[in-house]
Formats: C-alpha cells, sequence, structure tokens
C-alpha cells in the first residue's frame, strides 16, 4: 500500500495561525528543558503514530547528543533503567495527557509531577504536550512526509555555556 500524498499545507492555506504554532514552539523551547521536551515529542509521536514527528524529533534529539539507546527504548521507558524519575513522572503525563479519553489526565501522575516540577514548570510541560499533539494531529490529517532536507536551512541550536 503506497503513502498517501500530502493533502494539504497547513503552512501554506493557514499561515496566520501556523505562524502562532511556531511562536508557542518558540515559548516551549524557552522553557523547558531541552533534553526532557526531546522525550516528551517524540513519546506522544509514538503514541499518536506520527510518522513525520517521529522522524524530526528523533533527529533532532541525535543532533543534540541524546544516545541512540534512550531513544530505541523510549517506547519501554518503564522498564529501562536509562531514564531518571524526573523524565519517568514526565512521560507518565505525557501519556496521560496525550491519551486523555481514555486516562482523564488522572491525580496521581499529576500529583507525581510536584515532586521534580515546580508549578511553572508543570504548566510548560503540559503545554508542550498539548502543543506536540496538535503538531501530530495536523501532519497525520495533512499527510506530511517527513525529509531531512526540508531542515537543513534551519540554524544550528546554540547550546549552553557549562557552568564551571
Amino acid at each position: 500500500m503506497a503513502v498517501e500524498p500530502l493533502r494539504m499545507d497547513l503552512s501554506k492555506i493557514a499561515p496566520e495561525a501556523y505562524r502562532h504554532f511556531l511562536q508557542l514552539e518558540g515559548l516551549i523551547g524557552q522553557k523547558v528543558d531541552r533534553q526532557l521536551l526531546h522525550l516528551v515529542k517524540l513519546r506522544a509521536s509514538q503514541i499518536n503514530g506520527c510518522a513525520f514527528c517521529i522522524g524530526m524529533h528523533t533527529d533532532e534529539a541525535i543532533a543534540d547528543g541524546e544516545p541512540v539507546e534512550r531513544l530505541t527504548l523510549l517506547d519501554a521507558w518503564e522498564e529501562s533503567a536509562l531514564y531518571s524519575d524526573r523524565e519517568r513522572a514526565a512521560l507518565a503525563w505525557t501519556e496521560e495527557v496525550t491519551l486523555v479519553a481514555d486516562s482523564g489526565a488522572g491525580k496521581e501522575s499529576f500529583e507525581t509531577l510536584k515532586a521534580y516540577f515546580s508549578e511553572e514548570e508543570i504548566a510548560w510541560l503540559t503545554i508542550a504536550i498539548v502543543q506536540i499533539n496538535a503538531w501530530n494531529r495536523m501532519s497525520i490529517a495533512s499527510r506530511a512526509q517527513y525529509e531531512r532536507k526540508m531542515f537543513m536551512h534551519a540554524a544550528p541550536v546554540e547550546k549552553p555555556a557549562e557552568i564551571v
């Protein structure tokens, strides 16, 4: 069975709305730890089956130095010792919010976050999860296909200087 071609290019059909999504993405990137954000985006994209976002966020994570082993085992994060308790709390919350129709964004997962994140960090983490779910739905609905060369023109992300 062939892959369906692009149905619509939302960036061209609805550029104002698309621009706002990109602006929110920039804010999220300033507020959520980049390594954690890669894991959250990739995990939600795995759950939603978004090939575009899985490809893009895997490439971004690897480019930022995320070990391939952690990305490979992300689908089984609960059984792997490669993730910190903080990451586990965020990944559990990612699953709860992504599968909100099934989970209702349960109290236990939310309460667990409080041991590792401030109220503001929880808010931005939640916004990040909602945002990647929106991107997943746009990509799947439009049948967007990820190609690395699409993002080769993007400026490299500067890593913060190490604290001595």
